[in-house]
């Protein structure tokens, strides 16, 4: 199982983040370069507890959908998405959000593992993990540069 930890210093109070984090339309403005669009279940506003979304985009060459549920909510502090359906043999994706003066400290931990045994291991290793963290930090600049210029 490969597992990415990532801190993000937004300079925005935590329900901002919180909620940025959870913006279907937001998500979608992030991942442009995958085509990746919200096609069954929440497709537009903010995700909450229980609710799926079904997500279609073109990762590596192939169109693939990934069938994501809400788990687990606590406003505002974190949530976590677990996949239902798609490619990966599990993936689970935990966003903690953190107060420090005038900033958020937004938390990603996400872990996740291919399926094929140990062609899917040498794959994590020498290129989706690098993917997915890369696929991370497009989508976190976007909720920081957002977060930092609203008026909230």
């Amino acid at each position: 199982m490969s597992k990415i930890y990532l801190e993000t210093i937004i300079k925005a109070d935590i329900q901002t983040v919180f909620d940025l984090s959870r913006d279907i339309d937001l998500h979608q403005k992030s991942t442009f370069k995958t085509g990746e669009k919200a096609i069954e279940g929440r497709t537009s506003g903010l995700i909450e507890l229980g609710e799926t979304v079904i997500w279609r985009a073109k990762h590596l060459g192939f169109y693939q959908t990934h069938t994501s549920k809400i788990t687990e909510m606590e406003n505002p502090n974190k949530f976590t998405d677990v996949m239902l359906k798609g490619r990966f043999k599990s993936f689970k994706h935990q966003h903690i959000f953190k107060q420090e003066g005038r900033n958020t400290i937004m938390i990603d931990i996400l872990e996740f593992e291919s399926p094929f045994g140990i062609i899917g291991k040498l794959f994590n290793r020498f290129f989706l993990k690098n993917y997915m963290k890369n696929f991370l930090l497009t989508r976190n600049q976007l909720i920081k540069t957002t977060a930092e210029n609203s008026d909230n």
